[in-house]
């Protein structure tokens, strides 16, 4: 059974699909669409760095996870996110999970834990970043797990989050939904503008570190 605390929290989130201001996208984070998206360098967790500024002139999506999280693994049961990630690799577009849960946190993972999730799951992301200070998350105002990022070749933000239209935990619902990230790479891909450039974030709240930690 989900917990009285996720639904809260994904409902709670669902107003922030409901943006005052259509470009933007965390009033945290300050984060806009079709600004350059914030700059981050990272170890994954095969102990390569990875920094967002290298891979200017790729696209580059963000997938914040949390394999615990009844949503993300709907999207992991179903194989929707793992189709997602080998279709778009495939097509030399750059996909980063990030797992910004902090030790003692649902989600937490060191890197051989996550590495082994990646493989039992037939997962195929370009890197697997660990953010347990939760300085990625702080970064773009990441919310919930998964919320989902598509940053254009030029470095800017081209969508910012749910990855579908169908906010539950049902696999059954995979069929049907609309998915944004799917359709934003698409149009990307096409050299055409992003239609759907912001959706309401639905799932598991991230834990965030405390900011000293």
């Amino acid at each position: 059974m989900i917990s009285r605390r996720i639904l809260l929290s994904a409902a709670a989130i669902g107003t922030i699909g409901l943006l005052t201001a259509p470009q933007l996208v965390s009033a945290n984070s300050g984060v806009q669409i079709g600004q350059a998206a914030p700059a981050f360098t990272a170890k994954d967790t095969n102990g390569k760095t990875v920094s967002l500024a290298d891979l200017k002139g790729k696209t580059v999506v963000l997938e914040w996870s949390n394999h615990d999280c009844p949503f993300v693994k709907k999207h992991y049961t179903g194989n929707n996110m793992q189709a997602l990630q080998k279709k778009w690799t495939g097509q030399n577009v750059v996909w980063l999970t990030i797992v910004s849960s902090p030790v003692g946190e649902q989600g937490h993972v060191d890197a051989a834990q996550a590495n082994k999730l990646t493989t039992d799951r037939g997962a195929a992301p370009s890197a697997v970043l660990l953010d347990p200070k939760s300085q990625i998350a702080r970064a773009y105002g990441a919310t919930v797990t998964p919320h989902m990022y598509v940053i254009d070749k030029t470095g800017k933000l081209a969508y910012a989050g749910g990855i579908d239209d169908k906010p539950s935990t049902r696999v059954d619902d995979l069929k049907g939904a609309r998915n944004f990230v799917d359709s934003a790479l698409t149009e990307l891909a096409q050299g055409k503008a992003v239609s759907t450039t912001t959706a309401r974030p639905y799932g598991c709240t991230v834990k965030y570190a405390p900011p000293s930690a």
